[in-house]
């Protein structure tokens, strides 16, 4: 008899523009075995399928050919896809957003539970060098006030979602992980400049105890910046994510600081990794081994939830 195939037979629904980067992953990946991949538009699938070696199929077929898909269609079609995927038993990495309202996302997290499956949303900051280098710092004390900054030249795709959904959410998560807690009160401005949906928009968040948050996020920017601010009670942390540089000021730094006794600057920097790879690693040993989902439904969900907050701020100012 032949032994059973240990690797994770998974197929790709949706494979545009990072859906190709998906498929590309996961056909180098040795615990995966790639069995097909979907899209809407035949020629491209064919052309990503003739890529990497694997079979263009119907959704419903590959979904019943796999043991776990990989949801990265545009975010309207979220919520159908995975939810016949985790119908048939299927584990399921679904693209951020999670879905493209609360009902359908609190939807696919009960089923997931109920069926026992996993669910693991693509919140790929967290599988970054830089993430870690961020949770990993020295402290500056309990931290009062974040401010983060994403902006980008405009590129036409991405744009069947506003700049809320498509770049600050990544920040939104980052800064609900570092808060450790849910605002209780969302202001936001936003507009659209080159598209039908807001291009940047800047966002205040209110936490429990005074806390605040600034998230500040466009894609009609004139150059790439990336950057995050958070100040605590003995001090700050200072991150470029483009230089790849952390510097935290606080009491009992490592480089001192003549004019705060006392205080001093811990310096650290970090070697950017395949965040990709190691994202769909994780699902793999969520998949296969048990392991801890470690960007679960719910997350995903308290994400979209600040992200759709933020949005009607912008439409009813």
């Amino acid at each position: 008899m032949n032994a059973p195939d240990p690797r994770l037979a998974l197929g790709i629904l949706g494979v545009g523009h990072f859906g190709r980067f998906h498929a590309l992953k996961a056909a180098a990946n040795p615990r995966i075995r790639l069995v097909g991949l979907h899209d809407a538009d035949p020629a491209r699938a064919a052309a990503v399928a003739a890529e990497v070696g694997a079979a263009p199929m119907e959704a419903g077929a590959l979904i019943a050919a796999a043991d776990a898909v990989i949801v990265a269609v545009p975010t309207r079609f979220h919520f159908d896809l995975a939810e016949a995927a985790l119908a048939a038993g299927r584990h399921v990495f679904i693209e951020k957003p999670i879905a493209a309202t609360l009902a359908q996302a609190d939807a696919l997290v009960a089923q997931a539970a109920a069926a026992g499956r996993v669910l693991q949303v693509g919140h790929i900051e967290r599988f970054s060098a830089a993430f870690r280098a961020v949770v990993g710092a020295p402290s500056g004390g309990r931290a009062l006030s974040f401010e983060a900054v994403r902006a980008a030249p405009f590129r036409p795709r991405s744009l069947d979602v506003s700049v809320v959904l498509d770049l600050m959410i990544h920040d939104i998560d980052l800064v609900l992980t570092l808060a450790g807690a849910e605002p209780e009160g969302i202001e936001a401005v936003g507009a659209a400049v080159a598209s039908e949906r807001p291009d940047f928009a800047v966002a205040r968040l209110r936490f429990p105890g005074g806390r605040a948050a600034v998230i500040t996020a466009s894609r009609v920017s004139l150059a790439m910046e990336r950057r995050l601010r958070v100040l605590g009670t003995e001090g700050e942390m200072s991150v470029d994510f483009l230089d790849r540089s952390l510097a935290v000021l606080r009491r009992g730094g490592a480089e001192a600081v003549a004019n705060m006794p006392g205080h001093g600057i811990d310096r650290a920097t970090w070697t950017d990794h395949d965040s990709l790879e190691a994202e769909q690693a994780a699902f793999v040993a969520a998949c296969l081994d048990g392991a801890p989902v470690a960007v679960d439904g719910a997350a995903g969900r308290r994400a979209l939830a600040v992200a759709l907050a933020v949005e009607a701020a912008i439409a009813a100012g």
